[in-house]
Parts: structure tokens; C-alpha cells; sequence
């Protein structure tokens, strides 16, 4: 067993998944005055820093990744990092440096961040981190993805996961096809195993070791403008049905992100994948707000209730947990 291969094992085996915390200052602006609280970079680490030190990291969280304001942060004389590997858990960070407008193109983006990035990797290492994130966003429509976001995208993905295993790190790969639009879950389908395969046609050229890569994908859902609706079952097996079709033996997991859909959804999606798998792919999850959003809610009432604010994050983290076990059940998310 490689050692990238022994990290990709680590953060996504036993039912244990990502804690995506590494929304920009940006996102993060948005997410605390949506529930009133000022965003400040006290008021960030505070936040997060209750979730790092809960409990439920220890037995259903593999890795965290971070945000470069965060990986630098101290609380209570250690180091972000240090908190996260204590509990267990591997420290990530996201590498891109967001989407930008696609010239050429129409309403498509490409993401940026690949100019110093190996630099910049050797810097993360340094502080701690041991796998990384990218992620490249696809709209659909009549005409997108269109070949050209498709493939550009999935070269910058390839030369990033390039320079993240030359620096002795795990590359997340995510290639996210947006659930905004009108469009029906079979053009989700289509589209969504498009964008996947070609990823790791690109990944396979320039010489990744797949078994020290993570795919973090959408699930299959309809457009969320659609009027259509779908039972969980469908969605879980054109899910499996993509990836089966798409994704290369030698890959060890899949941490899917949550991609607009409720706490609740996310998780009975999940849930429902995983007992439906047949495959030897980990099916787990990599979410950001379907795990932070009730306890980012309770805690912005009274943001010294540390305690209470955990209880609530770590009964979510272990649903997610249950889910990426196949034991997920709604009596007990109930209960």
C-alpha cells in the first residue's frame, strides 16, 4: 500500500467522512450574517473551532478541510491542524482559488489557481495538511457543459492532482455539475458521467496514481428548478449506475458533497447509495453545510453555548456516518 493510498484510506474508511470547512471569507460573510452574527476572523475560528473539538470528530469525521485563513489559526495554544490530528482526523486545504468566467465561453467558468500552486503545496505540507481540494463547477443546459468547459476543466483538475502527489499529498478531485437549472435527472445523468469520465481520461494521461485520489462528485438529482420528483431508490442507482460506468477500479472512495440538498436529504441519499452498492467503492460524504447548518443556526442564539452547539453537530456527523454505513434510518435521526 502506497502511502497516498494508506491517507485516501484513512479519512474515508469506516464510515467516517469530510468535514468541509473551508469556505472562503467570502461564503463564510455570508453564511454568519444570513443567521446575524458578524463575520470576523474571531467569529470564524470560534465557530469552528466548537465543531474541530467536538466529540463525534474523533468517531465519524476523516478529514477536515480547511480554509488558508484557518489552517494559520491557533486556539487555546495549538494549532488548527494540531486540534484536527488529534481527534484523528487528517487536515486538508482547498488549493483553487475559485471559478472564473471561461473565455470563449458563454456562462461557464473555469477554476483558477494553478500559477504557484507548487509553492504554495509545500507551504500546506509544512503547516500540516495532507490531502487538498479543487473544484471545477459545470452548469447544464441545452448547450452546457459544453466540450470545451468539460475539457479545459479537467486538465486544470489533472495538472492539480499532478502537484499535490509530487508534494506527498491526496488530491480531492471535484467536479461539481450544479443542481440550478430546470433540467431532468436523465440530462443529470448524461451530463455528470460526460464531465467524470473525461476528468479521469485527463488523470490518467498525466500519470496519477488513482489510489491516492478521492472523487468527490454530485449526486444525481434533477435540476432543482424541476417539477419533477424522484424517490430516493432512483436516485441512488442512476448515482451507482454513473459511477460504476465512470470511475476507475483502482480509485479506493467517493466523498459525495451535498450540492444544495437539505441536512435530512443528503443524508437519506446516502444512506440509500450505500445500501444499494454493490461495488468495492467507499461511498461517503464530504459536506459543508449539510453538516454545519442546524448547529451554525443554534449557535448564532448564544455563540458561548459550546456545548449545546456540539450535541447538535455531533448527533449530525453521526447520521452522516450511519448513512455512509448503510444504517442510517429515520427513527433514528428521529431519536
Amino acid at each position: 500500500m502506497s502511502e497516498l493510498n494508506r491517507i485516501a484510506l484513512k479519512i474515508i474508511s469506516s464510515g467516517k467522512g469530510i468535514l468541509a470547512a473551508d469556505e472562503s471569507n467570502g461564503t463564510m460573510t455570508k453564511r454568519l450574517e444570513s443567521v446575524n452574527v458578524k463575520s470576523s476572523e474571531e467569529n470564524r475560528l470560534k465557530f469552528r473551532s466548537i465543531l474541530f473539538t467536538s466529540k463525534n470528530m474523533m468517531d465519524c469525521i476523516g478529514g477536515v478541510i480547511l480554509y488558508d485563513e484557518t489552517i494559520r489559526q491557533t486556539f487555546e495554544g495549538k494549532t488548527i491542524p494540531e486540534i484536527i490530528t488529534q481527534t484523528g482526523a487528517i487536515p486538508g486545504i482547498k488549493v483553487d482559488t475559485g471559478a472564473k468566467k471561461l473565455a470563449k465561453s458563454e456562462n461557464e467558468k473555469i477554476t483558477e489557481g494553478l500559477d504557484g500552486l507548487r509553492e504554495r503545496l509545500k507551504n500546506y505540507y509544512n503547516l500540516g495538511a495532507r490531502f487538498t481540494k479543487w473544484r471545477a463547477v459545470y452548469t447544464i443546459s441545452d448547450q452546457f457543459p459544453s466540450k470545451l468547459a468539460v475539457e479545459t476543466n479537467a486538465h486544470a483538475l489533472a495538472r492539480y492532482s499532478a502537484l499535490v502527489q509530487e508534494a506527498g499529498m491526496v488530491p480531492i478531485v471535484e467536479p461539481e455539475v450544479l443542481m440550478d437549472g430546470k433540467h431532468s435527472i436523465e440530462d443529470c445523468f448524461n451530463k455528470t458521467s460526460e464531465v467524470i469520465k473525461k476528468c479521469f481520461d485527463a488523470l490518467i494521461f498525466q500519470k496519477i496514481d488513482l489510489k491516492g485520489v478521492i472523487l468527490k462528485p454530485n449526486m444525481i438529482l434533477p435540476g432543482s428548478n424541476s417539477n419533477k420528483k424522484y424517490s430516493t431508490e432512483e436516485i441512488a442507482n442512476l448515482t451507482l449506475k454513473c459511477l460504476m460506468n465512470s470511475v476507475p477500479s483502482e480509485v479506493p472512495g467517493i466523498a459525495f458533497l451535498s450540492g444544495g440538498q437539505t441536512e435530512t436529504e443528503a443524508t437519506k441519499n446516502l444512506d440509500t447509495i450505500n445500501k444499494l452498492n454493490k461495488s468495492k467503492f467507499i461511498m461517503t460524504y464530504s459536506y459543508g453545510r449539510a453538516l454545519q447548518q442546524s448547529a451554525l443556526k443554534y449557535w448564532s442564539k448564544n455563540t458561548n453555548d459550546v456545548s449545546g452547539t456540539q450535541k447538535i453537530f455531533n448527533h449530525r456527523a453521526k447520521m452522516c456516518s450511519m448513512a455512509a454505513l448503510g444504517k442510517w434510518t429515520e427513527q433514528i435521526e428521529k431519536a
